[in-house]
């Protein structure tokens, strides 16, 4: 972590105070747009090392991690988002910046370059995908058919719900199905799993849904071809919570977009392949000059004295 760092709370107009880190210095800055029921669990190695040479901006949606709920509860989707996303740039002191995102992120990321493009300076689009991720979740429509029963028992019933949620996903129980059915345990440290069961099991399950809800409806499919940023697509081949076609299909309809494909990387595929993935990244945002330019050292006598008066 750079020893550059501070971290604030922004209220926005509707009363929601969305907490905010920066960490790092340099422009373009990086800001780290994470999953659905996430608190920045996903970055934990990427983010040091962009630091080195970017600002990187972490921040929490609204009714995760630290950040508060809007006064009124039903402002919670994809626009409010972005237009949370806008105004904490502007708060970071980010004028523009690449956009990291990973699974719900990666919409995010994708509708932020639609409604904001002069801020958008590339693109990393890790382990998700452009649009209506229930159609796609475990490449199948089971979740979609059941989401109108979880919501009805989660906007009825939301206080049993929560004790229910908590007591199942605090359980070493859930941490050990994961790391074996949806994780690749052989790469993944239990340690780094930890933090992303810790966050889902306190988090607001009217929340947790009505942002899904507005995950669910939105789609950046028609966007693809309008996105005129450099950008890297990054997928695990055994993504189970977003198919790797997905990625292989949005990396196709960006124009020069890159795709990295974990032969067996999951869904959280920068804990897996940490330095696969820095190494990649690195090398994308040099090739596109989206690292601030190295520092010029005085090569003269004249230029020492004119730099230091």
């Amino acid at each position: 972590m750079s020893d550059l760092f501070r971290q604030d709370f922004l209220t926005v107009p509707d009363g929601a105070a969305l907490y905010y880190q920066v960490s790092g210095a340099g422009e373009p800055g990086a800001v780290m747009c994470d999953g659905l029921g996430c608190d920045g669990f996903v970055w934990k190695y990427l983010e040091p090392a962009l630091a080195r040479h970017h600002r990187v901006l972490r921040w929490h949606y609204r009714g995760h991690g630290r950040s508060g709920v809007p006064d009124r509860r039903n402002r919670i989707g994809m626009s409010y988002t972005c237009d949370d996303l806008n105004r904490v740039m502007d708060a970071a002191g980010i004028n523009q910046a690449v956009l990291f995102g990973h699974s719900m992120g990666v919409q995010v990321a994708l509708e932020f370059h639609r409604r904001f493009p002069e801020r958008v300076k590339g693109l990393v689009l890790v382990c998700g995908s452009y649009g209506t991720l229930l159609d796609t979740f475990h490449d199948g429509p089971l979740l979609k058919r059941l989401f109108p029963f979880i919501k009805f028992t989660v906007e009825h019933f939301p206080d049993r719900v929560a004790r229910l949620t908590r007591a199942l996903l605090s359980t070493p129980l859930a941490l050990e199905i994961a790391l074996s059915v949806e994780m690749n345990r052989s790469l993944l440290s239990k340690s780094d799993l930890i933090p992303y069961f810790a966050h889902l099991a306190n988090m607001d399950p009217v929340v947790f849904v009505r942002t899904l809800r507005s995950a669910a409806h939105h789609n950046a499919w028609r966007h693809l071809p309008r996105v005129n940023v450099p950008t890297l697509v990054i997928a695990g081949k055994l993504d189970k919570f977003t198919p790797a076609w997905l990625s292989r299909r949005m990396a196709a309809h960006i124009p020069g977009a890159e795709l990295l494909l974990l032969p067996e990387g999951t869904h959280v595929a920068p804990l897996e392949y940490r330095e696969t993935v820095e190494r990649r990244v690195t090398r994308f945002l040099s090739e596109h000059r989206l690292v601030p330019p190295p520092a010029r050292h005085p090569t003269s006598k004249h230029e020492y004295f004119a730099a230091f008066p």
